[in-house]
């Protein structure tokens, strides 16, 4: 049996060492270690692909937390699933899931419930926060790069045909576009 191990970060800006820590406790050599870098929702995981045609029957996937291997609940089950049909066996090292055990099998089932259950709370919570701060006469969002000031000192800048718009943009430290949308939405 080989233990192979799967880490997805959802940015570059992330770091992965938790994870490959944890696999490497429990057994995963580093050269068996697939990492995919991008959002579970939204990102094709190419690494994930790569290491399920790699898996053979007797081998065990491990992940640190479920939320790294399936991006809901559906997907969760269905991977999982498709490795039990081939003799793979999966460990969760957080939720401490192994499904080479009917209990593993039962638990995956109710953690990966509970987690869909908790993302979709979380995002209500999230709606209805943003609902109520606008209610109250809040807008949410960063705040304008350029203030009104800047604005009137980039139009007067702009109408000496000697300046360039990136040379204004860059006075300013922001991008061109930046720029535009700024003077468009002040207008």
């Amino acid at each position: 049996m080989m233990k192979f191990g799967y880490a997805r970060v959802s940015t570059a800006d992330q770091r992965l060492h938790l994870q490959l820590d944890a696999l490497g406790a429990y057994g995963v050599d580093r050269d068996r270690i697939y990492v995919d870098i991008g959002s579970g929702r939204d990102f094709e995981r190419p690494q994930l692909l790569e290491l399920i045609k790699a898996l053979r029957e007797g081998d065990e996937l491990v992940v640190w937390r479920l939320d790294r291997l399936g991006r809901s609940t559906k997907d969760l089950l269905s991977t999982v699933d498709q490795l039990t049909a081939r003799g793979v066996g999966f460990v969760s090292l957080t939720e401490r899931i192994e499904t080479s055990s009917a209990t593993g099998k039962l638990m995956l089932t109710v953690f990966s419930a509970m987690a869909a259950f908790e993302r979709d709370l979380l995002a209500e919570r999230t709606k209805a926060g943003l609902a109520a701060a606008r209610a109250r006469g809040r807008k949410g969002g960063r705040p304008p790069s350029l203030k009104a000031a800047d604005l009137r000192l980039a139009r007067t800048m702009l109408a000496d045909q000697t300046i360039s718009v990136t040379e204004v943009a860059r006075h300013f430290n922001v991008g061109r576009n930046t720029l535009y949308r700024s003077l468009k939405r002040e207008s």
